[in-house]
């Protein structure tokens, strides 16, 4: 069977369009998959219509799908429209498999694959880097943990939506790697805004100093996304502070589960709860540079440059 013949076989359900879901779903329309969609907010789903979906009115609509991805915010969203009221597993049938590519805990993920196993679907955790631009141009990369044989049925799919998919073994191992990374993530963003603003006191261009680092060792597909947000103060949302606030609480709730200390992501934390505090809840959570240049007492302005943010 080819590789077209394997996505056109299986009859794919998605729940959640919001930035992240809506792309990733688009994806699969265009990789001519059948597609049936539910999101709470119907309006947020109808335009993926236009590329082939059927739009649905509950979970439980796509418990005939054969496959079904879920992509929501918070742990809680998961368990509810997995086992809340008209979820997908509350009716006569279910899926054969269940792929979350959402960021949440182990202990939802388990708590949602040992109700799936009970109506005989088998589930993959399977949560991804990257955001709604990072989708679009393929670049998206996804860490997998569950049954081997889900994964195998699962990867024409998982293959199509980004760049990479890494499995790392059976039951919730994916959603500590991907809160590791988003850790990372925190951590990282922190020390630019930080680093950034050091340079622009001395009198040192955001173009300029994210130019260099982005030539050098030390720069990254990230660093290099986010310098037209540092350099344009463009914060238009990809990721907000409240949603990296949540990813870091996962963090530190797993250091303590663990006993490994995290000092640096609790020092993280704490900042992004400054911006959150400060009413940064709707921007992207690049505005740390916000916060990191108020606190050593200046005030940025836009430079107004063409920066490539390599995805492309």
């Amino acid at each position: 069977m080819t590789t077209d013949q394997t996505l056109r076989r299986y009859r794919l359900g998605w729940i959640g369009t919001g930035r992240m879901g809506y792309a990733m779903a688009a994806r699969l329309l265009h990789a001519g998959c059948q597609v049936v969609v539910y999101n709470r907010t119907r309006a947020k789903a109808e335009p993926l219509a236009a590329l082939g979906a059927s739009i649905v009115d509950s979970a439980a609509a796509l418990a005939g799908c054969d496959i079904v991805f879920t992509s929501v915010s918070t742990s809680d969203d998961l368990i509810s429209v997995i086992t809340g009221p008209r979820g997908l597993l509350t009716g006569q049938q279910t899926p054969k498999l269940l792929v979350d590519t959402s960021s949440v805990s182990e202990e939802a993920s388990a708590k949602m694959r040992a109700a799936a196993a009970k109506r005989g679907t088998q589930m993959l955790a399977a949560p991804v880097s990257g955001n709604a631009k990072v989708v679009e141009t393929g670049k998206l990369t996804l860490v997998v943990s569950g049954p081997a044989d889900a994964y195998k049925m699962a990867l024409p799919f998982l293959d199509k939506l980004g760049a990479g998919v890494t499995y790392v073994g059976e039951g919730e191992l994916a959603r500590i790697v991907k809160i590791c990374h988003n850790l990372l993530l925190g951590v990282i963003t922190q020390c630019l805004a930080e680093i950034t603003v050091l340079a622009q006191k001395a009198g040192v261009p955001r173009s300029a100093l994210l130019d260099f680092i982005n030539h050098s060792v030390m720069g990254s597909q990230f660093t290099t996304y986010k310098a037209p947000a540092f350099v344009n103060l463009d914060f238009k949302p990809t990721f907000t502070a409240p949603l990296l606030r949540k990813d870091l609480d996962l963090g530190l709730a797993a250091g303590r589960k663990l006993g490994v200390p995290l000092p640096l992501v609790q020092l993280t934390c704490d900042l992004v709860q400054q911006v959150i505090d400060q009413g940064e809840t709707e921007r992207d959570f690049a505005v740390l540079l916000l916060r990191a240049a108020k606190s050593a007492g200046i005030e940025l302005q836009p430079e107004n440059k063409v920066v490539d943010d390599g995805l492309h």
